[in-house]
């Protein structure tokens, strides 16, 4: 007989792992700053710190599925962007080096009081 509630606890932790490795590549891509030692501590605590090893003991199976979890979500992230950029006629590959892309065409177009909410990994845009 299967035990549901072991099944659950491993979902749960890989779905877990999985948001927060999704995070972190988000973090990481959208950083404005260089990186510095403390970033690298601070990742290193967060991933595998005290809080994480007191919901899933090192050596379980739940850690193993944190840790699972942990890279599909940041491979994960990197995949999903990859796909949108394959797709889109607006982007190439360079877009992931510094940004660039093709500048929209009529009908559409973008509003000069538009700022982007954000900008990718602190590169400014290029001067008009």
């Amino acid at each position: 007989m299967v035990d549901y509630s072991y099944v659950l606890q491993i979902i749960g932790a890989f779905c877990f792992g999985a948001l927060f490795g999704w995070y972190l590549y988000y973090i990481n891509r959208y950083r404005k700053d260089d990186i510095k030692l403390n970033d690298l501590v601070t990742i290193i605590g967060a991933l595998g710190g005290a809080t994480i090893l007191a919901l899933f003991p090192a050596k379980s199976d739940m850690f193993g599925a944190y840790g699972i979890g942990l890279v599909v979500g940041f491979f994960g992230y990197f995949l999903v962007i990859l796909y949108f950029v394959w797709r889109s006629p607006n982007f190439e590959i360079d877009f992931f080096l510094d940004g660039r892309r093709k500048k929209p065409v009529d009908p559409y177009y973008i509003p000069a009081d538009f700022q982007p909410p954000v900008r990718i990994m602190g590169v400014e845009d290029p001067p008009k």
